[in-house]
């Protein structure tokens, strides 16, 4: 039955105990706000760049806990930091001021290199 549309793809699982999570602990250190994020979306929702770039603060966090840290700045880098994220996020979250500390915990990261 070759071709009947149907086929096997590679696990997409991530194992926490195996992943760097060096740059989110890093960040919750410095801005607590990170850990109260709750994944609601209101963030995405209400984000005038997510249709055009696909950025979410939401995604930006989960991935950075994953140790997916390439692909969080690179959808930080569609953030036009106007704010609105802030003013409609449930639980008061500064995001704002969580994506400029993970910009310049990445380049400090980066310098290392």
């Amino acid at each position: 039955m070759d071709g009947f549309g149907f086929r096997l793809s590679p696990s997409s699982a991530i194992n926490l105990d195996t992943v760097d999570r060096k740059l989110f602990d890093e960040l919750c250190r410095i801005e607590p706000d990170a850990l109260r994020c709750m994944a609601c979306g209101s963030c995405s929702a209400t984000c005038t760049a997510s249709s055009l770039s696909g950025m979410s603060v939401r995604k930006v966090i989960l991935n950075l806990q994953r140790g997916k840290i390439e692909q969080s700045v690179e959808m930080i880098s569609g953030c036009m930091l106007c704010g609105k994220c802030t003013m409609v996020c449930p639980r008061g979250i500064n995001t704002r001021r969580v994506i400029l500390t993970i910009c310049r915990l990445y380049k400090k990261e980066e310098g290392k290199k």
